[in-house]
């Protein structure tokens, strides 16, 4: 296969949702990626064994196309296990608390002069310096600090999180790039080198409405519930329908007038209460109340087919199961049916990432912990088959 990360060898030490992204992108791109857990599992595999189970659905979706193998860093053996494989592979990808790596003697500084092209990835919530490198981070608590929260949920009501885990992902989608860079500068000058993530600084630009709205008023920026951050558009809302709700946000006057249209109301084209956006903002309730007054007798499907139609930017509010069947996304192969040996047929993502004339990699299911010892300590670094069975006993991995 044609895959623009073929041989690239990943050793991957993600845990959770933000590392593994990373590295799932990474084998996506055909990389060969190696996912390393200590012999009792990482963190989010230990709560599954722990429930009776084998994976769940984001342990599946997360590390589709891997292969896995336990060691044990604790051990002196499992540290020279590590180092024989860091002297073949690319990339090492972790998000551990700052300085685990170096306190097992297995950081950055050791592993380098090792293998000198080393990219070394770690992903931390607040970055390996400075005063809050040791804080706890989690994405809720990461989402307070963040802003995120400060600026979610209804005006009315209390700080609110957003719905998906919002800043793991975005941790994991700098990571990769990190290493991307990385990996574009090695071509450059033949060397590796350390790159770094910090969750609460990948999440400052998306706040960029509400640090607007501060500069041009000098207040808070408030809690807008589905309008926009920055109260400076309208209509920008969810408006409720038959069945459910549809979200709508006109951009241009052309947006507000094909709306009209949309809502037999072109008797308002000239009324100076919405004939600008400045003046809807102003005249915000009562240009929802409008809009509510059209939206509410009819299915959210048929208010998004008629705007798609008229070009207003619109779209129902689905649920999860909705959008896990969404016909566009299996249609671009973005999502996949698979058949996974613990779960039965699930839908799967695929990469977002798009590279034109390359091949894509089918998903292969996520691996059982330690699934693949024998063929990663064995074939790969050429281990016989009695030394990986002392390394069992030994506790090594």
């Amino acid at each position: 296969m044609s895959t623009p990360l073929g041989g690239i060898t990943v050793l991957d030490f993600g845990q959770i949702y933000q590392g593994p992204y990373a590295t799932m992108l990474m084998a996506k791109g055909g990389a060969n990626v190696i996912k390393i857990e200590p012999p009792g599992g990482e963190p989010l595999r230990r709560r599954i064994i722990a429930q009776g189970g084998e994976t769940t659905l984001p342990m599946a979706m997360l590390n589709a196309n891997k292969r896995a193998v336990t060691l044990n860093l604790k051990s002196e053996k499992g540290r020279d296990l590590l180092k024989q494989m860091v002297a073949r592979a690319d990339v090492l990808l972790e998000n551990f608390a700052p300085g685990a790596m170096d306190r097992l003697g297995v950081g950055y500084a050791e592993l380098a002069p090792i293998n000198p092209r080393l990219i070394y990835a770690t992903g931390t919530g607040y970055g390996i310096s400075g005063p809050d490198r040791d804080n706890l981070a989690m994405d809720f608590t990461i989402q307070a600090a963040s802003g995120i929260m400060s600026v979610t949920g209804d005006p009315e009501g209390p700080p609110m999180k957003a719905g998906p885990t919002l800043v793991d992902f975005m941790g994991g989608i700098h990571l990769y790039g990190a290493v991307m860079t990385a990996l574009f500068h090695r071509s450059q000058t033949g060397l590796g080198q350390l790159v770094e993530v910090a969750m609460q600084e990948t999440i400052y630009p998306t706040l960029a409405s509400s640090y607007d709205y501060f500069v041009r008023t000098g207040k808070t920026p408030p809690r807008a519930g589905n309008r926009q951050a920055g109260l400076s558009s309208a209509p920008y809302n969810t408006f409720v329908t038959s069945d459910g709700h549809v979200a709508i946000h006109v951009v241009t006057e052309q947006h507000w007038q094909n709306l009209l249209v949309a809502m037999g109301r072109e008797d308002l084209k000239d009324d100076p209460r919405f004939l600008t956006n400045p003046a809807r903002t102003a005249n915000m309730a009562e240009t929802e109340a409008l809009v509510t007054a059209w939206t509410r007798g009819q299915t959210k499907a048929a208010v998004a087919a008629t705007l798609k139609r008229l070009r207003v930017p619109a779209a129902p509010v689905r649920f999860a199961q909705e959008v896990m069947e969404d016909a566009h996304m299996h249609e671009r192969g973005m999502l996949q049916r698979v058949q996974h040996p613990s779960l039965g047929e699930v839908v799967l993502p695929n990469s977002p990432l798009r590279l034109h004339g390359a091949d894509r990699v089918d998903a292969v299911p996520s691996p059982l912990l330690g699934q693949h010892n024998a063929e990663v300590y064995g074939e790969w670094l050429g281990l016989g088959g009695d030394a990986v069975e002392a390394l069992v006993r030994e506790g090594a991995i």
